[in-house]
């Protein structure tokens, strides 16, 4: 149902819920708000029987001491249900719509806002409204033929997870009620004159709000109790289960809703203390742990006050600033999770102290070590268990990432096997942007502006918008034309492009590093240094079984065109002292050096086998292909 038109839809009455108290009145509320509501709602608070309430328009023919325990909880469903319709047609046919009139009519605050306080209210309410309510009633009509509920309850509660998104959204609404009814008087009296109103009950827009997010666990109450009435034998008691445990996973998502709500507001909080630029602002960081601490100087063996932030991917090393103006810590340094080390000191002059170090040297800790001192032993070991958890979790999302870089390139190889049987006719596995540099067609490195990525609805490919201009009809979108490469628009329509456009020869740098990965002597991430050791190219380095002579470097794992090559011929492979928690090795030859640096020490040794064998003309069948 459009806008205009729910404009001019036939109102329900908004009668007010008889034997209700009007309570005070409350200006804001926030996610603190529903803490409340998750996991410590108890059923006294949600199953208050009213009097008034108890006097429904149903005419059933018994009296209430005459029906079943079980008819007396669908009864109570019924007139909930009927409030609660009634109060979410006041939010969505009354306070939305003569919000959104004012903001179309007098141009005195936007739109916008309007749908983003409301969120999808008008889905919820057209949803209860139209088929849940009228369900239930003409069940509760017709108990005495069909005395069961679940099977309603069945039908309605995968649509229950629409409430999620209301949920993450209502923090944000009251916010911008708040700021809204402070900066447009108009907005404010809009609010005002339908608070005043009978239908409202001495309640605020906020209040009627968290209607809502209220609802589904009181479903799930009412559902227990019905549950527990039931007689053994009811035919019912296998569907109201199986109701319940539907009802039970919706709630699951509005409880996840509201803690990922809550961990924004926390993170947004944190944000705040420390002042940070927008590029740290990341909705995926989580703080894992945050406190004072001490850091113990190398150089002049003293202590200083100083606080860290500990979260899922980097370590902020801060120091509390004398003037709080803004913020109330300065950010001294950054230390990436991955790659980071923990260890506690045993020393008799810091009992209490541990080491922290990371991959990168930083301006403020110049040692590759940082060194803190806590004030008892049960702090200590807080922080280093913190600490290895943050490490432990960033070692395993890596392992993921491998994971599924090996699935991506076995994908690649099979594509062209079955690509005259299923192209077109299944939807392909897309290759993650992340995993390529260039266009998978013509080669091209891809930037912001000129040449950005797309998918090939066809193969699944990232390919630039010069080789996906086509359109292809796919089986599997029902004959839909798609957006397809040059290649697969040459297979799936019959058609061939000009010379110029398709079918060059290709380099030698033109081997793609998914299909020779998958036929590799080795292949993993390497760093390539700079002749002073410092700055360094990180890339994926091949040795292929078909051309084991030569290494090839490509900027990503399922890049189809190498970035370089190096032949291995004459080349000797010289190991270099660990340092900096890098693993380094040379080839040399003549006054060609190359310094790479492997992620671990079995990775570097590993490496400097396989290239001297290369290097010497050797084959070695032992070789593992590397993740």
């Amino acid at each position: 149902m459009g806008e205009d038109e729910r404009v001019q839809h036939q109102q329900r009455p908004c009668s007010e819920e008889s034997g209700k108290e009007p309570t005070k009145t409350c200006k804001g509320l926030t996610v603190k708000c529903l803490n409340s509501f998750r996991g410590k709602i108890s059923a006294g608070n949600w199953r208050i029987r009213q009097d008034g309430d108890s006097q429904s328009d149903l005419k059933t023919g018994h009296s209430e001491d005459q029906d079943s325990e079980e008819k007396k909880i669908a009864l109570e469903l019924l007139e909930t249900e009927q409030a609660y319709v009634t109060r979410l047609h006041l939010l969505d046919q009354v306070f939305f719509l003569e919000l959104l009139k004012e903001a179309r009519n007098a141009k005195t605050f936007p739109e916008g806002v309007v749908k983003m306080i409301f969120s999808n209210i008008s889905s919820i309410y057209q949803f209860h409204a139209e088929f849940f309510l009228p369900e239930l009633q003409k069940r509760m009509e017709n108990w005495d033929s069909s005395p069961r509920i679940g099977d309603i309850i069945q039908k309605v509660a995968p649509f229950l997870k629409m409430y999620s998104e209301y949920v993450k959204n209502f923090d944000k609404a009251v916010e911008l009620i708040t700021t809204w009814s402070e900066k447009s008087l108009a907005f404010q009296e809009v609010i005002s004159r339908i608070q005043r109103q009978e239908t409202c009950a001495s309640l605020t827009l906020q209040h009627h709000m968290l209607e809502p997010i209220q609802r589904i666990p009181r479903y799930e109450l009412l559902l227990k109790d019905y549950i527990r009435k039931l007689p053994l034998e009811s035919p019912d008691r296998e569907d109201a289960q199986k109701a319940l445990e539907m009802i039970f996973t919706a709630a699951k998502h509005s409880n996840a809703a509201i803690a990922e709500m809550e961990q924004l507001q926390n993170l947004w909080e944190v944000y705040r203390r420390l002042g940070l630029e927008d590029e740290f602002i990341d909705p995926s960081n989580e703080l894992i742990k945050e406190g004072p601490i001490q850091k113990i100087s190398y150089r002049h063996n003293v202590t200083a006050e100083k606080y860290l932030f500990l979260f899922n991917n980097v370590l902020l090393y801060c120091a509390p600033k004398v003037i709080q103006v803004g913020s109330e810590f300065q950010v001294r340094s950054r230390i990436d999770v991955e790659g980071m080390k923990v260890r506690e000191l045993n020393d008799m002059e810091f009992p209490h102290a541990f080491l922290v170090s990371g991959k990168q040297r930083t301006l403020e800790l110049q040692a590759s070590w940082v060194l803190f001192l806590c004030r008892s032993q049960e702090e200590m070991n807080a922080w280093i268990k913190a600490f290895q958890c943050a490490i432990d979790r960033k070692e395993k999302r890596c392992e993921s990432f491998k994971a599924a870089i090996q699935g991506s390139e076995v994908v690649i190889q099979n594509s062209n096997q079955c690509q005259s049987e299923e192209l077109g006719r299944r939807a392909p596995q897309w290759v993650r942007d992340k995993l390529v540099t260039m266009c998978m067609r013509c080669k091209e490195p891809f930037n912001a502006i000129t040449r950005r990525r797309h998918h090939c609805r066809a193969c699944g490919y990232v390919v630039c918008g010069r080789c996906s201009e086509y359109k292809a009809e796919l089986q599997y979108d029902k004959n839909r034309p798609n957006r397809v490469c040059v290649e697969c628009f040459t297979f799936l329509t019959g058609h061939l492009l000009p010379d110029d456009q398709h079918g060059k020869n290709k380099s030698i740098l033109e081997k793609g590093s998914a299909g020779i990965s998958g036929q590799s002597l080795m292949c993993s991430f390497l760093q390539l240094l700079d002749k002073n050791g410092k700055g360094s190219m990180r890339g994926w380095f091949v040795i292929p079984r078909d051309d084991p002579l030569v290494l090839y470097v490509y900027a990503a794992p399922q890049d189809v065109k190498a970035h370089t090559s190096i032949p291995l011929l004459g080349y000797q492979v010289k190991e270099m002292p660990q340092s900096d928690t890098r693993h380094i090795f040379q080839l040399v030859q003549s006054k060609q050096i190359y310094t790479l640096a492997a992620e671990t020490e079995d990775l570097k040794q590993r490496w400097m086998k396989a290239i001297a064998q290369a290097a010497h003309g050797e084959e070695d069948d032992s070789f593992d292909e590397l993740d």
